[in-house]
């Protein structure tokens, strides 16, 4: 009897330079999951594509800069090259460097991306590829995973440009966003990064509509998430770590401490002050900035002894005196901020600020920088030094290879470290049993400006 092999068609493969926050990251996780869908392929080179995403960043004149140079080294080693991402609402200075490129679209915008690699890139299906259900992409380990809770921003910031680049706030659904996190969860992610543009405002837009949940109803509001984030269950009867980011204080933020005092919340919130010269906020035109914020952080820490603030801060914003700055450096000595990053002010192509007076100069913002640092570095050392011989919950993000002596070192990160943005805890003399994701008890030993070193209790 006769025989006839049919061949699968090699698949079409795409490969992704993703560039910018969190918030681009998931981006590109969701892009790439909608075309593994339509049998796409990844490659995790540029030689091996068939097309390449470069999603961009579009925030600072700097991160523009950067992902130009992306798209040119992405034309450069392979020459079919998709923009997408915030600067893709800059078309035309994209096709002035790099005529090149097959198409450019906006932040967020799924459909016309995988549109456009359709185009340029026809799917290859062959008549087996859907019948095993893909997993969605993941850009992060498999141990932490960044939960998107909204798009867009709804605040002016003279400085910001981003609801420009990504419209007014669009929250996502209560009972969409718990599902994803539960399906994260169950993939073995153990912590949770909530993110946006403005995580306070969670559902202002839906006027907090409620949907049902296991039975119960629950509001899109940042309280309820947060609690029903705190009851998921990674299969030892344990909750994720649920950290919260990018929170303004507005005040039902104060709702939230106690679920963490309650163990339901990882004990750290990042909120983006900005500055602290109640002259300047008001020239940033920041919202809260009449917040009592100072004895918010006593109020906080009375409730949870444990919680980490991160912050941000701009130096340099148009109008600054040293009388501002030397009111930030005395705010932050009262405040005791866990974890502070510091930015020069940078223009920023139809930002506010461009227009107003008296910019300081280039070498002052310098001065400010190096004199802000200082003083969060010293702070950040005193309280890394008061950890010394306390034993602290870590997970794991990395295990090394043994030394000479067979030792096995790891790189893992407390409650009160986020990844990629906060220090590290550094562990000597693991088990080669360790795994990535674990969560295990760490005695800290000795710590410097930045990181805690320990040994598992």
């Amino acid at each position: 009897m006769a025989t006839t092999t049919s061949l699968i068609p090699d698949q079409k493969k795409v490969g992704m330079v993703s560039l910018g926050c969190p918030k681009a990251l998931v981006d590109s996780e969701r892009i790439l999951t909608r075309l593994r869908a339509d049998g796409y392929a990844m490659s995790p080179d540029y030689a091996g594509a068939d097309v390449v995403l470069v999603n961009t960043c579009g925030f600072l004149d700097s991160a523009k800069e950067e992902s130009l140079a992306a798209i040119g080294e992405a034309i450069a080693e392979n020459g079919r090259v998709i923009v997408t991402g915030c600067m893709g609402e800059e078309a035309d200075a994209i096709r002035a460097a790099h005529p090149s490129v097959l198409a450019i679209t906006g932040a967020h915008q799924y459909e016309a991306v995988v549109e456009a690699v359709h185009e340029h890139a026809p799917p290859s299906q062959g008549p087996f590829i859907d019948l095993i259900p893909q997993p969605d992409v993941k850009l992060t380990p498999r141990h932490y995973s960044y939960l998107k809770i909204s798009e867009g921003c709804n605040h002016s910031c003279a400085f910001c440009i981003i609801p420009d680049l990504r419209g007014k706030l669009a929250s996502r659904r209560v009972d969409a966003v718990l599902r994803e996190a539960e399906k994260l969860v169950a993939a073995g992610t153990k912590e949770l990064l909530v993110i946006s543009q403005d995580t306070s405002a969670y559902g202002v837009d839906t006027r907090h509509e409620p949907r049902q949940w296991k039975g119960r109803e629950v509001r899109a509001h940042m309280t309820d998430l947060a609690r029903e984030l705190g009851q998921l269950d990674t299969g030892d009867g344990t909750p994720p770590w649920v950290r919260l980011h990018y929170v303004y204080p507005y005040p039902h933020v104060d709702a939230v401490i106690p679920l963490m005092a309650e163990g339901l919340l990882t004990p750290y919130l990042d909120i983006p002050f900005q500055h602290a010269s109640p002259k300047v906020l008001k020239a940033m035109k920041r919202p809260a900035n009449e917040a009592k914020v100072l004895e918010r952080l006593k109020g906080w820490r009375a409730i949870c002894p444990d919680i980490a603030v991160r912050s941000s801060f701009v130096v340099g914003f148009p109008g600054e005196t040293e009388e501002d700055f030397q009111y930030l450096l005395d705010w932050l000595e009262e405040a005791q901020l866990d974890r502070v990053g510091a930015f020069r002010f940078e223009p920023v192509e139809g930002a506010q600020a461009n227009a107003l007076p008296d910019p300081v100069p280039e070498e002052l913002k310098e001065e400010r920088y190096v004199r802000i640092m200082e003083v969060t570095e010293r702070i950040s050392a005193a309280k890394l030094q008061a950890k010394v011989g306390k034993t602290l919950p870590v997970i794991i993000d990395e295990i090394g290879e043994p030394d000479e002596d067979g030792d096995i070192g790891a790189t893992g990160r407390s409650q009160a470290d986020a990844p990629e943005i906060d220090g590290a805890v550094y562990l000597r003399n693991v088990p080669a049993t360790l795994g990535a994701g674990e969560i295990v008890s760490v005695e800290v030993e000795d710590a410097d400006a930045h990181d805690l070193y320990g040994v598992i209790a």
